[in-house]
């Protein structure tokens, strides 16, 4: 197995002879990061911020089996993304998929009505908070946590095809809120 060199090596493996300042250095190290992967996940500030505590609550527990076999911000994310989904999970929300797979199918659709919308990380927030819970999961496990749909698939216990196409609703009913929101502004 291939170790990865890590910057922060001298801090985890102090973290890993139970230093409490380092652990808290460490989580100041990652602490922003991950809250905006359990924000976009949970959809609710109080909820990511619970979640994130317990997530890195994890992570120091599970420090030891930590080998270097990858940076330790993407070891630290996957325990952060599976945190979230196992506390929706413990809600006993289902992911609420996109029922009608015609809703947002449109003819003729073109990338020219995507590149008129302003794209901005708040605005795409925004617009992700309006769509369902597992589009809204789907749409940053793949665009903003950098996740492919084989993996969203096991995270999530789906088909591949089924992250696929609910990325591409999820996708295209943010461009239509941005549309909205964007017909909105001409109209005040």
């Amino acid at each position: 197995m291939e170790h990865h060199a890590d910057i922060h090596q001298p801090i985890i493996e102090a973290c890993k002879q139970g230093d409490e300042r380092q652990k808290y250095q460490l989580y100041k190290l990652y602490s922003k990061a991950m809250f905006n992967v359990c924000y976009r996940m949970m959809n609710n500030r109080e909820e990511a911020e619970d979640v994130l505590q317990e997530a890195f609550t994890q992570a120091f527990m599970k420090l030891e089996s930590y080998r270097y076999e990858s940076v330790f911000g993407a070891w630290l994310k996957r325990i952060v993304i599976n945190t979230c989904i196992n506390a929706k999970n413990k809600r006993k929300v289902e992911l609420t998929l996109f029922e009608d797979l015609h809703q947002f199918d449109s003819p003729a659709e073109t990338d020219s009505n995507e590149e008129m919308i302003q794209l901005t990380v708040q605005g795409i927030s925004k617009a992700m908070e309006k769509i369902p819970e597992g589009g809204r999961m789907i749409f940053s496990l793949y665009l903003f946590e950098g996740y492919d749909h084989g993996e969203i698939a096991q995270i999530l216990n789906i088909t591949e095809s089924t992250s696929k196409s609910q990325f591409m609703r999820a996708k295209r009913r943010i461009i239509e809120i941005l549309n909205e929101q964007k017909s909105g502004w001409y109209e005040n």
